[in-house]
């Protein structure tokens, strides 16, 4: 146990190391850089960017600046964000709790609805209620995240105007509101995101569980169980839908990045102060620190996720040894 935690503990670290590393060299390589891009004023000249790059290290070699980044973001320092004029760790700090609470709140929805609609899918394998919700499923896993973000903004904030249309909380009355009162403003600014977030990964949760129930009930141990005098849905619910439980335990983990992908389109359109917001930002005005500092963020929750679910697979099935 100890020797597999230790080799997968330096896999991840290497799987860091690596996406880091090219996500550095990449943003630095991409034309203009972040004083270029903040000081675009005709009175501004050539003679002045270059003193405030050589201010901030950017006129050294590309290596220099990289281990300069490493050395620093050992320390826990990540650098100074030129786009929100503040230290990257305090950008870290306000915005990746949001993004961390969005999809958590998704993830926790997605699985729960996924797991119980493979379910019931699986129950009649080919049966009317099988069809029916495969078709919705097929649908929703066909839109594009950016579309069906946009949908869910148009029907439920102009068209049915039942939630706010994006943002934190209410920026004009949030101040003063009762503590009450700014929980529930919070939550109806998370209402929209949740749900475009859930109802993208739903359908491939719910897929893949009926794909996995579906193998598991050609068992022999399956025709045993019913011959013992159980309904076919105590066989299907007490003793296929744990084994057919363990893939998806995998899914999980896999599921993590997507919904780190999914967290961009969904908070650029709800306008959610999150990492995915802040990134966007940050590439496009090249500031190197805080696009660096996200993508190592990401990474790091992803690895650690995987390796919980490998776990969790041991944990969850005696069969698998952790070696």
């Amino acid at each position: 146990m100890r020797r597999y935690l230790a080799g997968r503990l330096l896999q991840a670290l290497g799987v860091v190391v690596f996406v880091t590393t090219l996500t550095f060299v990449l943003i630095h390589l991409a034309p203009g850089d972040p004083i270029g891009q903040a000081l675009q004023g005709p009175n501004v000249t050539e003679a002045v960017r270059n003193e405030w790059r050589a201010a901030y290290g950017l006129d050294r070699p590309l290596p220099e600046q990289y281990l300069r980044w490493v050395a620093s973001a050992a320390r826990g320092q990540f650098g100074y964000s030129f786009s929100q004029h503040r230290p990257v760790r305090d950008v870290l700090a306000e915005s990746l709790p949001r993004t961390l609470l969005l999809s958590s709140i998704a993830i926790l929805f997605s699985f729960g609805l996924g797991i119980g609609v493979g379910l019931l899918q699986a129950e009649r394998p080919r049966g009317a209620r099988d069809r029916w919700l495969g078709r919705v499923l097929l649908l929703l896993y066909s839109v594009p995240d950016f579309w069906l973000a946009l949908m869910v903004l148009i029907l439920f904030a102009y068209r049915l105007p039942l939630f706010p249309a994006g943002g934190l909380h209410d920026s004009v009355t949030y101040a003063y509101m009762s503590p009450t009162g700014q929980l529930l403003d919070r939550i109806k600014h998370l209402v929209l995101p949740v749900l475009t977030l859930t109802m993208l990964s739903t359908a491939s949760i719910a897929r893949y569980q009926r794909s996995a129930l579906v193998a598991v009930l050609r068992t022999d141990w399956m025709r045993t169980a019913l011959a013992k005098g159980l309904s076919w849905r105590q066989a299907v619910r007490q003793h296929a839908f744990r084994n057919a439980l363990l893939p998806t335990i995998t899914l999980f983990s896999l599921t993590v990045p997507t919904f780190a992908a999914g967290a961009i389109f969904v908070e650029m359109v709800f306008s959610w102060p999150g990492m995915g917001f802040n990134t966007v930002h940050a590439i496009a005005a090249r500031d190197y620190p805080l696009v660096t500092s996200g993508v190592l963020v990401s990474s790091v929750i992803v690895v650690i996720t995987a390796l919980l679910a490998d776990i969790a697979v041991a944990a969850a099935d005696p069969r698998v040894r952790l070696s």
